[in-house]
């Protein structure tokens, strides 16, 4: 039986054809619009495959089908698609399962354009109705759903507050009910979770975040059995223009080489900065799966293998005069929305939540002004420890 490479010796290697580009170590980038045929056969026989051959850049491109090989591959998937963004992404897989008048149920506490797209645009648009749950208990999932219920959809660990679902169990219940399913796997990367081999039906990347990890690609990724990547491929990604950039492909595919490395940076310096704010006297919690307290640490042990480096935490105040100067204080942890980059970056999910969600579906967060979302980067953890103690000493006690 042949050895399965591992990780990182896959990534290096697999899918690059080096013989085909005069033994480039590193892949071109194929930066035309179209690609040429010798003959009307030719031509002809290309568009009876549209899906595996390349036409016009907006349909196939050689190099972005590299990378998207390339982490098939990596999450134990058939095929990959690349998408200009990660909403472009969700946009694509959510509309593969859903039809008009259809019910979808999802945790609460997925991305908030995520959200947005299904719970309002969706319904004006299509009448689909959306049921949300905490995704702590099968029973709500059982109880919510209905005879047009067609798709779960599911963040494990979930933005903002990290609630991880079990995934296996929940898979089981959607296959017995014909019922489809989707799940963000960003947090943890396809290095630390493998959502497919646990009965997910399709797979979702930002690769805006870890899989770039150098905060110079905007890129989103679907990964699910061939049938329904090229189905996809056919409709929502043809047909709504999602594409990926071959040179953004290009770079996520110098990217992915240091993907695996870069996860385990990210997981040590986490944990250390998770550890110090958990003693400190001025924060009131941290929600952080890879501390041995986070209420589903079991669990998230059970489903992962590591776990990344986004986090939040609450301080211990409720006065936004003294937030915002903790908020102003940091240095080397810079102010930004996104995070799974090489930097070091601190966000306050109120900001953009109470101006995306209504003021109900801010309250069923379960979020307030004093929690703050920290992206830990590459830099030295002792650092950023330094960094964050010298900004929580400006809180008065």
């Amino acid at each position: 039986m042949k050895k399965e490479l591992k990780p990182e010796t896959m990534i290096s290697h697999f899918a690059e054809e080096r013989e085909k580009y005069e033994g480039a170590v590193v892949p071109p980038i194929f930066q035309n619009t179209l690609f040429t045929f010798k003959d009307w056969d030719a031509i002809d026989a290309a568009f009876d495959d549209r899906i595996n051959t390349s036409i016009y850049s907006r349909g196939r491109n050689p190099g972005v089908n590299i990378v998207e090989k390339k982490l098939a591959k990596l999450a134990g998937g058939e095929k990959a698609r690349l998408f200009a963004s990660g909403m472009a992404a969700i946009t694509a897989a959510v509309m593969h399962f859903l039809d008009a008048g259809d019910h979808a149920i999802a945790i609460k506490n997925i991305y908030g354009p995520a959200n947005n797209l299904i719970s309002v645009y969706l319904k004006k648009k299509m009448g689909i109705e959306t049921t949300f749950v905490s995704g702590n208990d099968l029973d709500e999932y059982k109880n919510a759903i209905r005879p047009n219920t067609k798709l779960f959809y599911l963040e494990s660990p979930s933005t903002a507050i990290f609630n991880i679902q079990d995934i296996e169990s929940i898979c089981k219940l959607a296959r017995s009910k014909e019922i489809k399913t989707i799940i963000d796997n960003t947090w943890a990367s396809p290095i630390f979770q493998k959502p497919l081999k646990m009965g997910v039906d399709l797979e979702i990347h930002s690769c805006s975040k870890y899989i770039g990890g150098h905060s110079d690609v905007v890129a989103g990724l679907v990964i699910g059995n061939a049938k329904d990547i090229d189905s996809i491929s056919v409709n929502e990604f043809e047909l709504l223009g999602g594409k990926t950039a071959p040179l953004d492909a290009w770079l996520l595919m110098r990217s992915l080489r240091t993907l695996p490395i870069r996860m385990k940076a990210h997981q040590e310096n986490a944990i250390k900065v998770a550890q110090f704010l958990e003693s400190h006297p001025k924060i009131e919690t941290v929600n952080y799966p890879g501390l041995k307290s986070f209420p589903q640490h079991e669990l998230a042990k059970k489903q992962m293998t590591g776990f990344s480096g986004l986090m939040a935490f609450k301080l211990k105040t409720s006065n936004l005069s003294q937030i915002k100067t903790f908020f102003n204080s940091l240095k080397i942890f810079k102010i930004g929305v996104s995070w799974g980059g090489h930097e070091s970056l601190v966000y306050a999910p109120a900001i953009s939540y109470l101006k995306e969600l209504s003021p109900e579906q801010f309250n069923g967060l379960g979020i307030s002004l004093g929690d703050m979302r920290i992206s830990v980067g590459l830099e030295d953890a002792g650092d950023l420890i330094d960094d964050l103690e010298q900004a929580l000493e400006t809180i008065s006690d």
